[in-house]
């Protein structure tokens, strides 16, 4: 027999944004693991989503995978309601999509780059919540989790419209989790450090080793911290926790 896991969403449906690449396959899996379904959601790239879900099942997983464009405001309610008829509605978001991040002086930016921070980190969502939000007042049940950034603790420089978007959206969390509890929905972020995944295989070997002489527990993150700290902030067990960010870095904004 299997041991019970710590922390539950048994019976739940869960909805991972961008989760068949990078972080997102990890938070997939240990909500998997506490118990929920899991819509993973992919925007592009087939293949590629169909050998993470892939992965994901012959692991334990169950769910199902959803295209979907987690900024589309056309298309969020679509999404949602496929998801619906799929697995059942929508008790958990977490929202982890994200876009390329390049780092450069504010002078090389234009503004259809901060428009793009914005659409993931604040219309998207603003435009989940609409869409689920119906169900988990109904049942006075349900989970809102934002995967925010270090970088807003740290003010990283040459950063700027990244910086700004995730500070939006704590600013969000923060809001919707005063106007959502009293209908027991609990609102929260999860901030990870530098975690190196597929999209950082290119990055310079001398920034890395930089990062990681810094971190105070003196090792790399994984995305399997990532993964757990969401999966509680998640679950049963973290009822009464609300309107909070949970930062995972090994330190690094120890104050």
């Amino acid at each position: 027999m299997s041991p019970k896991p710590l922390v539950s969403l048994e019976g739940r449906v869960a909805l991972v944004t961008g989760s068949t690449t990078g972080l997102g396959k990890s938070i997939a899996a240990r909500l998997a693991d506490a118990g929920a379904k899991v819509a993973m959601n992919y925007a592009n790239n087939t293949e590629r989503a169909e050998a993470a879900f892939e992965t994901f099942r012959k692991n334990g997983g169950e769910g199902a995978l959803f295209r979907g464009d987690v900024t589309d405001e056309a298309d969020v309610p679509r999404l949602i309601e496929e998801i619906k008829k799929t697995l059942g509605p929508v008790d958990v978001v977490v929202c982890n999509a994200t876009p390329d991040q390049p780092q450069k002086p504010i002078e090389q930016y234009d503004w259809a780059f901060h428009q793009q921070m914005i659409d993931f980190f604040v219309k998207s969502p603003f435009l989940l919540a609409r869409a689920v939000l119906p169900h988990m007042k109904k049942q006075r049940w349900g989970r809102f989790l934002n995967i925010g950034s270090e970088v807003f603790d740290k003010g990283l420089p040459n950063f700027s419209p990244y910086v700004a978007a995730k500070g939006a959206q704590r600013g969000w969390t923060r809001s919707m989790a005063n106007e959502l509890a009293p209908y027991q929905i609990t609102v929260n972020m999860v901030s990870p450090g530098w975690i190196p995944v597929e999209r950082h295989e290119n990055d310079p070997e001398e920034a890395k080793r930089g990062y990681l002489r810094m971190i105070p527990l003196q090792r790399w993150g994984v995305p399997d911290d990532i993964g757990h700290a969401v999966a509680f902030m998640c679950s049963e067990q973290a009822g009464f926790v609300t309107g909070q960010t949970l930062v995972v870095n090994g330190g690094m904004t120890v104050s």
